[in-house]
């Protein structure tokens, strides 16, 4: 691999022209952080020799690697520093102008506000999900000149206007946040994977960091699209990939160093394995492979231990969240990264946004590895310090009672004995929950199509611990497996487009099941967005008998009764097992059938149901 990167390096950079590129492209004065490093890219050498003129910023160091195309300046901004443009000057005889602009007031412009238990993530692919401009589904100039809808491996035209344009079906529907897969530029061209020849319409191949990929309308889409939905009271969760770029990010075409990757004599795949970060008995070997190892041979793996890299990425990450003001990183590949390197990049985003929320996405095998890459209870030679994960024991927990039948350690039991170790986390009610996502199969076929279990499923996602996230279909019961892969799982919403024949975002077009689905759906999300108890109470669980579970979700001011009947008969549940909640209770308020339920020494719940009730006192 080492000596295929080289070779492309050379190819590409005799083509290259003398343009100055800097990076960040500009920052801010007033930031906690008054360091900055940046990196300058030219086909000429610039040489060694800078100065600034500017009040408020020195210039502390400068590097030059190996490459001399590169510089890197380490400056100073004190609080002297005003905004506006200072000058770099180099021995050549070059000079470069560098913005500093003031920051805007993040509360009065709803900017960076986190998120927490009484949101709703609605996850969407950019392309999949609704074309608002057709004059920007391809581009000539770009590495991957199609869009065709009829082919499931290239690019269909979804864009940010197209996600703008349907802000009030997702208000509507009661989603408060939207996760977006990534919006970067992936100036790639379309790559072999498996048998299948395949675009980066899902935004993960990213080569540059700083544009807006422009068939998703580009920077000022993406700033328009962040604004209404903050206008409107949805926030916005950004996916960040640390671990890798594509092997056409313009830092592998033009390597800076030759550790700015990590490279092996061969081609590395990683081995996927997260044990080895916590096994007191693992190789060092393997926990190498787990790092540095690509994760597939058209994805240039970073060296984040290298302080340059990691400054990258690391500024990068700060640059986005203050440019555009997002509320949230979801983290690709999370246990692949250096984990130094993912603790100063939290630590930076905490230090300049407090209210920042992250997710790590770790797909774990069990509880103790999942908490392990979060703020954790754990003794363990490293402490990652992200405030939640993407909960992956706990959806294994939910399908499993579903689809298993209930036995000591089967069914709706795994629920309890997975809930039954949050004591591992510092707070499990900051993971990110979930049913399906765009790199499973769809949560409707994993249930066998069956409305019932749909109901259920949901119905605890809604009013578990922690921040739920839906995939975009999951109201109207998109269907499918990864079958003969994740293309599958990723079909255009229909509707989404001027030529659709079928408009699923008008309700009226769904057939009885989807309608069903759909109105429980919303009735369910929006009921969670004021729920004291659902957004900021306790968990209280008891143990499941007899194919039956519950759990109570207590505020001061709410009580909620969750009660799952996992068998296909109704059941009468008996009430005194659950005194120290509900003594001096008269009556539950049945929330999903608007009745009141008289408390007596039972009740009874329907087969295969998901029941919700608020105790209420007169």
């Amino acid at each position: 691999m080492k000596k295929f990167l080289f070779y492309l390096i050379l190819i590409v950079s005799s083509k290259a022209n003398s343009q100055t590129n800097v990076y960040p492209t500009h920052w801010w004065v007033g930031m906690k952080n008054s360091s900055l490093q940046i990196m300058i890219h030219n086909e000429s050498n610039l040489g060694k020799q800078v100065t600034i003129d500017g009040k408020g910023v020195t210039i502390v160091k400068v590097y030059q690697p190996e490459n001399k195309h590169y510089l890197f300046i380490d400056v100073k901004i004190s609080r002297l520093a005003t905004p506006g443009f200072y000058t770099f000057s180099f021995s050549s005889g070059e000079k470069i102008k560098y913005e500093l602009k003031a920051r805007v007031n993040k509360t009065a412009l709803k900017f960076n506000q986190g998120v927490n238990a009484s949101d709703l993530i609605y996850l969407m692919m950019p392309d999949r999900f609704s074309n608002g401009n057709p004059s920007n589904d391809q581009f000539e100039d770009l590495r991957d000149k199609d869009s065709d809808r009829s082919n499931p491996y290239v690019r269909h035209g979804g864009d940010l206007e197209g996600i703008t344009n349907k802000l009030d079906y997702l208000n509507d529907i009661g989603a408060t946040a939207l996760w977006l897969t990534p919006v970067l530029e992936n100036n790639t061209p379309k790559m072999q994977e498996g048998p299948y020849i395949m675009s980066g319409y899902h935004g993960y191949w990213i080569t540059d960091h700083y544009k807006i990929d422009k068939r998703l309308g580009g920077i000022e889409a993406y700033k328009k699209m962040i604004s209404l939905a903050h206008n409107k009271g949805i926030k916005i969760i950004q996916d960040a990939v640390y671990n890798h770029v594509s092997i056409y990010h313009h830092t592998v075409l033009d390597l800076p160093m030759k550790d700015w990757l990590n490279q092996w004599p061969t081609y590395q795949g990683t081995h996927h394995r997260e044990e080895v970060f916590m096994d007191p008995y693992a190789a060092k070997s393997e926990k190498k492979i787990m790092t540095e190892g690509w994760f597939v041979p058209h994805l240039a793996d970073l060296n984040l231990a290298n302080q340059y890299c990691a400054n990258f990425i690391l500024q990068n990450t700060v640059w986005i969240t203050e440019e555009y003001g997002v509320d949230g990183w979801r983290v690709d590949t999370y246990k692949y990264c250096d984990e130094n390197f993912l603790n100063r990049v939290n630590d930076r985003l905490y230090e300049e946004f407090p209210t920042l929320t992250m997710f790590g996405e770790a797909v774990a095998n069990s509880v103790p590895a999942s908490a392990y890459f979060a703020n954790n209870n754990l003794v363990v030679p490293f402490k990652h310090n992200a405030q939640g994960i993407i909960d992956f024991p706990l959806n294994s927990a939910i399908l499993n009672s579903l689809n298993q039948r209930f036995g000591w350690t089967e069914g709706v039991t795994k629920i309890y004995m997975t809930l039954s170790q949050d004591f591992l986390y510092k707070d499990p009610m900051r993971n990110s929950i979930f049913l399906d996502n765009h790199d499973g199969n769809r949560f409707f076929s994993m249930v066998g199509e069956d409305v019932r279990k749909y109901k259920m499923g949901l119905g605890l996602l809604l009013t578990l611990r922690g921040i739920p996230q839906v995939y975009y279909g999951m109201e109207n019961l998109t269907k499918n497996f990864m079958d003969p892969n994740d293309a599958a799982v990723r079909k255009d919403f229909p509707g989404g487009w001027n030529n659709d024949t079928l408009n699923k975002f008008n309700p009226e077009n769904l057939n009885s099941k989807e309608r069903e689905a759909f109105d429980y759906f919303k009735k369910m999300a929006n009921f969670r967005k004021s729920s004291l108890a659902i957004g900021k109470g306790t968990l209280k669980q008891f143990i499941p008998q007899n194919g039956v579970y519950v759990y109570f979700r207590i505020h001061k001011e709410q009580v909620l009764m969750c009660v799952l009947n996992t068998n296909d008969t109704d059941t009468d549940l008996k009430l005194d097992r659950f005194a120290e909640v509900l003594n001096g209770v008269s009556f539950l308020d049945d929330v999903l059938n608007i009745k009141k339920v008289q408390v007596a020494s039972s009740i009874n719940i329907p087969s295969m149901s998901f029941q919700l009730y608020e105790l209420k006192n007169k």
